[in-house]
């Protein structure tokens, strides 16, 4: 992981960016068109949106742009999105491929991720996920918020083993047991919320690990998803922390650093439990 541009392997052999942009809640508009363009020209080549976000317009806009102004192309660049609850199924998920792709003005996505573990739709839900990967539409497959009885289930009938599993991960909830599943399984892990919406960033500890290396908590934080192997996509629409997000690769945590960081988890979310949430 030498910089913004370097990517893991997934199973399916398809180079996938450490590092990216996610744009949860950011709502459409010039603001939004701005952040992806600013995190393109600074660098970065994964962008991650979803249906239910309800800004796939205006990121498939400012890719077209933002990759326009660098002089990239399409190929260039990761892109993922998401198949919302209420579309889980397998004819209902082939058309909301189709809006979110046509939405996002693409060919194909990079990577398409079941956004829930919608108990009695996912597996159905998965088949057409399978099926638009067999047809080449999508570069790479996965699931979001899956637990490891998740996992397990959808291994048990799946073709095609999920290339990344997206779940909330931070120093508060650091999913050891899952992610040691993951690995045993070939599955990337991958957080979303690395930052826990911003509610570890006056953690006296972590100021210290900070304040030791020369960097900001945000910093340290996203370092230590790095170093332990996790892709991360923390979101932000102010240029100017898209490209402090993304100067991580110029200093390493030690192992006490890594321990001491490991040590703050206490299981805790901020987002919906996956197993226990009705929408």
């Amino acid at each position: 992981m030498q910089n913004l541009q370097s990517t893991t392997t997934l199973h399916n052999g398809v180079k996938m960016p450490w590092f990216g942009l996610g744009v949860f809640k950011v709502e459409e508009g010039p603001e939004l068109v701005h952040a992806v363009k600013a995190a393109i020209k600074h660098g970065y080549r994964s962008i991650d949106t979803a249906a239910i976000y309800g800004n796939e317009e205006g990121v498939g806009q400012a890719i077209r742009e933002g990759l326009a102004d660098v002089g990239l192309s399409r190929e260039d660049l990761f892109v993922t999105s998401k198949v919302w609850n209420a579309d889980q199924g397998y004819e209902t998920t082939l058309t909301a491929f189709e809006t979110s792709l046509e939405k996002l003005g693409l060919d194909y996505l990079d990577l398409y991720l079941i956004h829930w573990p919608v108990e009695g739709k996912y597996k159905e839900t998965w088949r057409a996920l399978e099926a638009l990967y067999k047809a080449g539409r999508i570069r790479a497959i996965g699931v979001s918020n899956f637990q490891i009885h998740h996992l397990q289930d959808l291994l048990k009938e799946a073709e095609i083993k999920p290339m990344i599993n997206q779940v909330e991960y931070h120093p508060r909830l650091t999913q050891v047991e899952l992610q040691t599943f993951c690995k045993e399984q070939g599955i990337q892990l991958e957080a979303w919320s690395p930052l826990m919406q911003g509610q570890l960033l006056d953690h006296p500890e972590l100021q210290e690990i900070a304040s030791q290396h020369g960097k900001s908590i945000a910093q340290v934080i996203l370092r230590w998803d790095l170093q332990h192997g996790v892709v991360t996509i923390p979101k932000s629409i102010k240029e100017h922390r898209i490209i402090e997000n993304a100067a991580i690769f110029d200093f390493e945590l030690t192992a006490e650093d890594m321990d001491r960081i490991d040590a703050l988890n206490q299981n805790h979310r901020v987002g919906p439990d996956p197993d226990n949430f009705d929408f």
